[in-house]
């Protein structure tokens, strides 16, 4: 693949742009400048570097981000800033999508990509993919309403019955709570139907994916190998 489409490939611009990047000298692989914007090169496996930038080569990106709270899941945000805002320009430009969304004050693991079949993937529902929420309550939570959330309740609004598919409480006004569906504010609804309400919630995992330890809320990293391949 020539060098030119390589950058263009990654959202570095349109091919005008990324031929004057490259022409220009702000092009480097291995230290070393490349200027010359035909040149051929094997794309999988690269690293380069854009105006002193590192850039990885991926085919399809697949990010995961800690999201923080305060930003919205939208490409246009009503009240609050754009979760995108936190994606350096190159990213935004391949036009990526979350996977799902979370509400403007939930923080926590979010997935991002330009994959279309990915997206399918995660988000049809027969699925079922776990999603891990650590909720922060503003009662006590009982053991009747940990039954209830269990055994399913029915929310406002809506005919089905909803359950948590695991439900564990981790201290007096804490539970981790597993759920399957993606209804529109779930977690809240639930706790509200069992006489609880949410005061924090965060999502440590989503399948087989976890939320890094290291990975520092508004920060993201890009995903690839095992973790990429199946949901």
């Amino acid at each position: 693949m020539k060098l030119s489409q390589i950058l263009f490939s990654q959202g570095f611009g349109a091919r005008r742009e990324c031929e004057g990047l490259i022409v220009s000298g702000h092009v480097k692989i291995g230290g070393q400048v490349h200027d010359d914007p035909f040149e051929e090169l094997a794309p999988e496996g690269l690293v380069f570097t854009v105006r002193g930038e590192t850039w990885p080569y991926h085919a399809k990106a697949l990010i995961v981000m800690n999201k923080p709270q305060g930003v919205e899941c939208s490409q246009k945000p009503k009240h609050h800033m754009s979760v995108y805002s936190l994606l350096p320009v190159p990213l935004r430009r391949r036009d990526l999508q979350s996977i799902g969304r979370l509400d403007e004050d939930t923080t926590g693991l979010l997935l991002f990509t330009d994959d279309g079949a990915l997206i399918h993937r995660f988000t049809h529902p027969k699925k079922h993919l776990n999603k891990v929420y650590d909720v922060t309550c503003k009662h006590p939570v009982t053991p009747d309403q940990v039954e209830r959330l269990l055994a399913g309740v029915k929310l406002i609004d809506d005919p089905a019955t909803v359950q948590a598919a695991a439900c564990e409480v981790t201290g007096e006004l804490t539970l981790k709570l597993t759920l399957t569906e993606g209804k529109y504010h779930q977690v809240k609804r639930m706790l509200a139907a069992v006489g609880n309400r949410v005061e924090g919630l965060h999502r440590s995992a989503f399948g087989a994916l976890t939320l890094p330890a290291d990975l520092a809320p508004g920060q993201w990293r890009w995903l690839s190998g095992p973790e990429a391949v199946s949901p």
